[in-house]
C-alpha cells in the first residue's frame, strides 16, 4: 500500500478496532491505539511533505471507481503545497487532541466509542483534502458531517445534545444541496471533476464559458461551503456544536470539519479568479459574518461559547481573504488558526475540567494561581489572535487585511470591517482572558480547583508555544527574513493556488496600515483592563446603560427565534397539518382503509356462497353448464 493511502488508512485502521472490537480492549488500549494511528499519519504526512516541497506534487491511482460512456472516475490521492499543508494540520493537531483526550475522557463511560469516532473523523478530513477529484472530496465532505453528528450528539442521553447534532446534521445538508447543484454544473461544463484538470481547464478555456455560468458554479459551490465553514446564513450550527466533549470543539473548529469551505474554494482558485460575481459576494458574506459573530462574542458569559463565536468570525476573515483574491492569505490565518483556536478550545477544556463543568466565566475568576500551566498557555493563544506581534495570528490577521486593500479585488470598506472585527476579537478575547483568570475567585468550591493531568498540560504547551512561534513561517516581504526564512507559504503555495495582483503602494503605506492593526488591538486591551482588571462594578453599569444593545447581542440578534418563527414553525405546522392529518391521515390511510374495507365486503359478500347447502352447490353445476354450453352451440 502506498504511501499517501496510509495517511487516510491508518485512522480508518483505529476507528475500526476500536468500533468493532471494543468489548475485547480495556480502556487504555483503546485510547493508545486512537492516538497511535494518527501518529503514525502525522509522521508519514511529514515524509511525504518534505517529498512535495522539495521535489514537487504527487499522484497515487489506486483504482478506477466508475465509469460512465467515455468518462472514468478513478480513485487518486493527490498531495501538492496545499494538501500538505491541510494534512499537517490535521494529523499534527488531531493527533495532539486524541492525546489530550485520554485525560479529558478518562471518566467518560463511552470511552471506546468516542476515541472511535475521533478516528473516523479525521479519516474522512484526511480523504476530503487528498481526493484528487471533487467526488472523493465530497465523499470526504459528507463523511465529516456524519462525524460531527455522532460527535456533537456523543452524549445522546440528554436530549439538548441530540438536538445539537441534528441541527448541525440538517443545516449542513441545507449547504450540501447547493454544493451538489454546483458539482453537477461543473461536470456538465467542463466534463471532469478532477480538481487540477479544473483549475487548468478555466485557465486555459474560460472564453468557452459564459461569465454567468462560472459565477453561478462558484456561487453554488460557496453555498456549500457556508454550510460546513459556518458563514451568514448558515452559521447557526456551529456554536451549538459546542454540545458535545471539548476536545470534540477544538478538533470542529480548529483543524478539521469547519475548514473544509475554505480548503475547497482555495482549491479551486483557477475558477474564482474569473468568477468576480462570486468572488464579491464571497468577500461581502465573509466581511458581514466576521463582524457580527465578533459583537455575540463581546458578550457572551459561556467560555464555550465565545470561542465558538469567535471561530465563526475568524472564517469571516479567511472567506474575505479569498474573496479578495488572497488565498494563500486565508491559508496562512487557517495555519495559525489551527494553533491558537485548539489551544483556546483545549485550554477552556481544562478549565472546565477544573471546575467540574462550570463553563460560565462570572462564576470563575482568579484562577491564574490555582490553574498557571492552562492560565498561560490561553493567555498567549490570547496575545496570538488579538493580532498583537510577533505571536502568530499577527502575521497571519494581518496579511489579511493588508490584501483586503491593497488587493485589485480589494476595498476600503472590506478593510474597514476587518479591522473592526480584529478590535472586537482583542476585545472579547482579553475580556474573556481578565474575568476567568484574574480577578477574585468567584467559584464557591475554590479548593476544589485543580491543575490538569499531564496529558492535557502538555499538549497546552505545545500548541501554546505553536500560537508564539509559527507565524514567523509567512513573515510579509516587508519585514525581510527574519532568522533567514523566507515566506513558506508563498513558495508552498507558489503555482498550487492563484494570485492576485496587488495595487502599487509604497512600503510606507503598508507600514502604515500594520500600526493601524496594532494599535486596535492594544486599544481593545486598555478598554478591557480598564473595564475587568480589577473587578465586574465598571462592566456591569456599562452593560445596564446599553442594556438593549448587550441583550441584543447576548441573544445572538435573536436570529435562532427568527429562523424558528419564519422556516421551523410554519414548516413544522405545514407537516402537521397538511401532511400528517390530511395527506397521511385522510388521503394515505383514507385510500388504504378504503382497499382493506372494500376487501372486507367482498369477502363477506362471496363468503355466502359458502353456505354448506349442496342443492345450492349443484344449482351453481348446472348453471356453469349452461353457459358452458350455450357458449359452445353459439361460437363452435
Amino acid at each position: 500500500m502506498s504511501s499517501l493511502t496510509l495517511i487516510i488508512i491508518f485512522p480508518l485502521l483505529g476507528f475500526l478496532i476500536n468500533g468493532l472490537f471494543h468489548k475485547f480492549i480495556s480502556k487504555n488500549w483503546a485510547g493508545t491505539l486512537a492516538c497511535f494511528f494518527p501518529a503514525l499519519s502525522f509522521l508519514m504526512a511529514l515524509k511525504m511533505a518534505y517529498f512535495v516541497f522539495t521535489q514537487g506534487p504527487i499522484t497515487e491511482d489506486l483504482y478506477v471507481w466508475a465509469s460512465l460512456k467515455e468518462t472514468s472516475f478513478p480513485l487518486q490521492i493527490y498531495m501538492d503545497g496545499l494538501s500538505a499543508i491541510m494534512t499537517l494540520i490535521i494529523c499534527g493537531i488531531g493527533s495532539l487532541i486524541h492525546y489530550y483526550s485520554t485525560g479529558y475522557m478518562s471518566h467518560d463511560e463511552g470511552y471506546r466509542r468516542y476515541f472511535s469516532y475521533l478516528n473516523l473523523f479525521l479519516f474522512f478530513m484526511l480523504l476530503l483534502v487528498l481526493g484528487k477529484s471533487l467526488l472523493l472530496l465530497f465523499v470526504g465532505w459528507e463523511g465529516v458531517g456524519l462525524a460531527s453528528y455522532l460527535l456533537i450528539g456523543f452524549w445522546f442521553k440528554d436530549p439538548e445534545k441530540v438536538i445539537a447534532g441534528k441541527k448541525a446534521f440538517i443545516v449542513n445538508r441545507i449547504g450540501d444541496a447547493g454544493f451538489l447543484i454546483g458539482i453537477f454544473l461543473l461536470f456538465n461544463t467542463v466534463g471532469t471533476l478532477d480538481l487540477i484538470d479544473i483549475n487548468q481547464w478555466f485557465n486555459l478555456q474560460t472564453g468557452a464559458l459564459t461569465s454567468f455560468m462560472i459565477n453561478l458554479i462558484g456561487i453554488m459551490l460557496f453555498i456549500g461551503a457556508t454550510g460546513k465553514s459556518a458563514q451568514i446564513p448558515l452559521y447557526v450550527w456551529l456554536p451549538d456544536a459546542m454540545a458535545g466533549p471539548t476536545p470534540v470543539s477544538a478538533l470542529i473548529h480548529a483543524a478539521t470539519m469547519v475548514t473544509a469551505g475554505v480548503y475547497m474554494i482555495a482549491r479551486l482558485s483557477g475558477l474564482y479568479i474569473h468568477a468576480d460575481v462570486a468572488m464579491t459576494i464571497i468577500a461581502i458574506v465573509g466581511a458581514a459574518t466576521a463582524v457580527f459573530a465578533a459583537t455575540i462574542a463581546l458578550v457572551q458569559s459561556d467560555i464555550k461559547k465565545v470561542l465558538a463565536y469567535s471561530t465563526v468570525s475568524q472564517l469571516g476573515l479567511m472567506f474575505l481573504s479569498l474573496g479578495v483574491g488572497a488565498f494563500s492569505g486565508a491559508i496562512f490565518h487557517l495555519f495559525t488558526h489551527a494553533f491558537f483556536k485548539a489551544c483556546l478550545f483545549l485550554a477552556a477544556g481544562s478549565v472546565i475540567h477544573a471546575l467540574h463543568e462550570e463553563q460560565d466565566i462570572f462564576k470563575m475568576g482568579g484562577l491564574f494561581k490555582r490553574i498557571p500551566i492552562t492560565a498561560i498557555t490561553f493567555l498567549l493563544a490570547t496575545i496570538s489572535i488579538a493580532g498583537i506581534p510577533p505571536f502568530a495570528g499577527f502575521f497571519s490577521k494581518d496579511e489579511i487585511l493588508w490584501n483586503a486593500f491593497a488587493s485589485s479585488k480589494g476595498h476600503f470598506v472590506f478593510w474597514a470591517l476587518g479591522s473592526l472585527t480584529s478590535f472586537m476579537t482583542s476585545f472579547y478575547m482579553f475580556r474573556l482572558f481578565f474575568i476567568t483568570f484574574l480577578g477574585k475567585t468567584r467559584y464557591p468550591h475554590p479548593e476544589k480547583i485543580h491543575e490538569s493531568p499531564f496529558s492535557m498540560t502538555s499538549v497546552l504547551c505545545v500548541l501554546g508555544l505553536g500560537s508564539v512561534v509559527v507565524g514567523f513561517l509567512g513573515v510579509p516581504q516587508l519585514l525581510g527574513h527574519p532568522f533567514g526564512i523566507q515566506n513558506f507559504f508563498e513558495k508552498a503555495l507558489e503555482g498550487t493556488v492563484a494570485q492576485v495582483q496587488l495595487g502599487t503602494y509604497t512600503h510606507e503605506t503598508e507600514f502604515l496600515f500594520m500600526a493601524i492593526a496594532i494599535f486596535f488591538a492594544f486599544a481593545a486591551l486598555g478598554i478591557v483592563y480598564f473595564l475587568y482588571a480589577k473587578d465586574l462594578e465598571k462592566s456591569s453599569k456599562l452593560s445596564q446603560k446599553l442594556s438593549f444593545i448587550y441583550k441584543t447581542f447576548y441573544n445572538k440578534f435573536y436570529i435562532d427565534e427568527l429562523y424558528s418563527f419564519i422556516l421551523i414553525r410554519p414548516l413544522h405546522f405545514f407537516s402537521r397539518s397538511f401532511i400528517k392529518d390530511f395527506f397521511d391521515s385522510i388521503i394515505i390511510d383514507g385510500f388504504l382503509h378504503g382497499l382493506a374495507s372494500s376487501a372486507h365486503y367482498s369477502a363477506q359478500q362471496l363468503s355466502r356462497l359458502q353456505n354448506g347447502r349442496l342443492q345450492f352447490y349443484l344449482l351453481f353445476v348446472f348453471l356453469g353448464l349452461f353457459i358452458a354450453l350455450s357458449w359452445s352451440l353459439y361460437y363452435v
